[in-house]
């Protein structure tokens, strides 16, 4: 059997399933909802040019330049007081004709002043973003079932407890300044405010789609929901699939890593399990 219902549905049908322990922030008892993570991908600082043309119509996520600097452990940490890191980009990742409207400070919200300011600048406007490893995960994040709103079958909804940790704060300030001091140096007409991570999270715009952890992969069944071959230590027929099984957020967005662990484990799947059931052990 093949888990593969994305992160929410991962975690969701393992509960309503009984297999697995749900996860208690309390006593750190339970694995299932455990360690979910987010990568918020909306920080960054526009940049107003007078005399560049970008075609930002043309633009797509895997056009833009990436610089790994301040990723991960690629920098010193050591006098910073965080963990963690972000990729740099720069380029255009859209250019979608309503949605993709900068202006520059001061602008009218709507009318004909919008109109000529947006006409003017939609073309040589780019942008520099910091996209963080969001959450190191944490205790106090976590996914479960809901103790009071239901679905339409009366089954508990689950539930979300998310938020940004001080983590979160102190990384998003330090690679921030880092793409700020980056636009500056471009020498742009005029740069945008900066836009970093609020004291809450906000889901009123759209940020990201990566959503990680819930039946996080390890070594031992007390702290995991998988073992290494995303088989499920409480159901040796079960595989579970997706990013539910990262147990941290990456800078990068997870597919490439999460299709290697699909491959990985229906290898083992074919080659291994199928031929001799039972719980894999590392060969």
């Amino acid at each position: 059997m093949v888990l593969s219902a994305y992160v929410f549905g991962n975690v969701s049908l393992l509960l309503h399933s009984g297999i697995g322990e749900q996860y208690d922030p309390a006593t750190q008892r339970g694995t299932v909802g455990k360690n979910y993570c987010y990568q918020l991908s909306r920080m960054g600082v526009t940049m107003f040019f007078e005399d560049r043309n970008f075609n930002p119509f043309m633009g797509a996520p895997g056009t833009q330049m990436v610089i790994d600097d301040f990723d991960a452990d690629n920098f010193d940490h050591g006098s910073l007081g965080f963990l963690g890191g972000a990729i740099i980009t720069c380029g255009h990742g859209d250019g979608r004709p309503i949605s993709y409207r900068p202006t520059p400070a001061g602008t009218p919200r709507w009318g004909s002043a919008w109109k000529k300011a947006t006409a003017r600048v939609v073309t040589s406007t780019l942008s520099t973003s910091a996209c963080p490893a969001r959450t190191t995960a944490n205790r106090h994040n976590y996914l479960d079932l809901d103790p009071t709103y239901k679905d339409q079958l009366g089954r508990p909804l689950l539930r979300m407890t998310y938020n940004f940790v001080d983590n979160d704060y102190k990384l998003s300030e330090y690679c921030m300044s880092k793409a700020v001091q980056i636009a500056k140096d471009d020498e742009a007409h005029h740069l945008g405010r900066a836009a970093t991570a609020t004291r809450r999270l906000r889901h009123r715009s759209y940020q990201s789609t990566h959503n990680t952890g819930g039946t996080i992969q390890g070594t031992d069944p007390k702290s995991s929901v998988v073992n290494r071959y995303l088989q499920a230590w409480d159901a040796h027929n079960l595989f579970i699939m997706g990013a539910s099984t990262f147990p941290q957020q990456v800078a990068y967005n997870p597919t490439g890593p999460l299709g290697a662990m699909t491959y990985w484990s229906s290898e083992a799947i074919v080659n291994r399990y199928l031929r001799s059931p039972g719980p894999l052990v590392h060969a």
